[in-house]
């Protein structure tokens, strides 16, 4: 029976839940008792455990990277393009395990989960995570697949920034990592960017101080402008010009203030879209956790000294029109490890298409990865006989 997936699709894919019961201690101070990951996987573990790559996801993903949940699904898993049979992130060869991270609200336990102690959603009184904690939730559910050491850690934006951590705060336990479209940590102009878009939602009258569960509602209006702001600096002015340029919804004037230029319509749609599938709290915990990233902080401020103990062969891409987090914010990464005496290769892909194109598969990009994912499959070490 003919499937109706794409040949080079993982096909029908299925979440799971992961449980942890060991306390995880924050850096903010306080414990989770226990926590659960929403994760799914693609591609087969081999005998050895040495083919598993970890996607860290950005600040709105989440652990549906590839594949369908239904074959009435229209979308596919926000990474498709490049997980998958033949695909570079090659299912063929390798087990791909993506995850929602901790404080997520796709499954994994967040401000949406029930509170043990008061049986209500966590609500404003979840803790505040970090990268390095989500890093270490994340080692937990490596040791719970029986992944000793990641082939690779691979992720873009605020995944991106996931990925470094690891080579840093666990060195031994991946042999590649790949930085894509990432910062070694925010700018002043990023970190307003945030607080606007944070501001937008703890003023919206449907907030109630993060308690609006209690209330049957949602901080639609919050939600929708933080999505329209974060989404400009998704992309860039070239790009804007080239989807939208001046073009209007109709030929002539309203002489008033409904939408009337092409750009004002996506830009509603994508916030109506994304105010009904995102929870406002989840967003102001993974912004905040992308403000306080910054792994040269606790190494004297030089990021050559944060990556001097790490052990893994490193992949830097960057794309010319993103300027949220623009080529030179990765050159800062390659030139630190270049410091640090640390093997790494750096591409700059020519893009029109801002932030957002480490989504977007453009030729040259998936012609870098392949060619590195390449790499990353020989330094698989051979499966030892007692494995087999």
């Amino acid at each position: 029976m003919p499937t109706p997936f794409p040949d080079d699709s993982v096909g029908l894919v299925e979440p799971s839940l992961v449980r942890f019961d060991q306390p995880l201690q924050l850096a903010c101070g306080r414990t989770l008792d226990a926590f659960e990951l929403a994760i799914e996987t693609y591609g087969t573990l081999n005998a050895d455990h040495s083919n598993a790559i970890l996607i860290c996801h950005a600040l709105s993903g989440n652990h549906h990277v590839a594949g369908y949940h239904s074959t009435e699904d229209r979308k596919p898993g926000w990474w498709d393009s490049a997980v998958g049979p033949g695909k570079p992130i090659d299912t063929n060869r390798f087990f791909v395990v993506g995850l929602n991270n901790l404080g997520g609200c796709h499954g994994s336990t967040g401000p949406n989960s029930p509170n043990p102690e008061t049986g209500k959603p966590y609500g404003p009184d979840f803790p505040i995570v970090t990268v390095p904690d989500w890093v270490e939730s994340q080692a937990r559910l490596a040791d719970h697949l029986g992944i000793r050491q990641w082939a690779a850690v691979i992720g873009g934006s605020l995944g991106g920034m996931q990925a470094l951590q690891w080579a840093i705060d666990h060195p031994e336990r991946l042999r590649h990592c790949m930085v894509i479209a990432a910062a070694p940590k925010l700018t002043a102009q990023n970190i307003a960017f945030n607080e606007v878009a944070r501001q937008a939602i703890s003023r919206d009258p449907q907030f109630h101080a993060g308690h609006y569960y209690e209330q049957e509602t949602i901080p639609k209006t919050g939600l929708m402008l933080a999505r329209m702001v974060g989404h400009i600096t998704y992309l860039s002015d070239g790009g804007m010009h080239e989807k939208f340029g001046r073009e209007m919804r109709s030929d002539a004037l309203n002489f008033d203030y409904s939408p009337q230029f092409e750009v004002e319509s996506y830009l509603q749609y994508q916030g109506e879209r994304f105010s009904t599938a995102f929870d406002a709290n989840t967003y102001l915990l993974m912004t905040r956790a992308l403000d306080y990233f910054d792994p040269a902080a606790a190494f004297g401020h030089s990021l050559a000294d944060a990556l001097a103990g790490t052990r893994c062969g490193f992949m830097v891409i960057s794309f010319t029109t993103d300027w949220r987090f623009s080529p030179a914010r990765s050159r800062e990464i390659v030139d630190a490890l270049v410091d640090a005496g640390k093997p790494v290769s750096y591409a700059e892909i020519d893009s029109q298409q801002g932030h957002d194109a480490f989504l977007i598969p453009s030729p040259r990009y998936m012609e870098v990865l392949h060619a590195y994912m390449r790499r990353v499959a020989a330094d698989i070490p051979p499966e030892s006989p007692d494995a087999r």
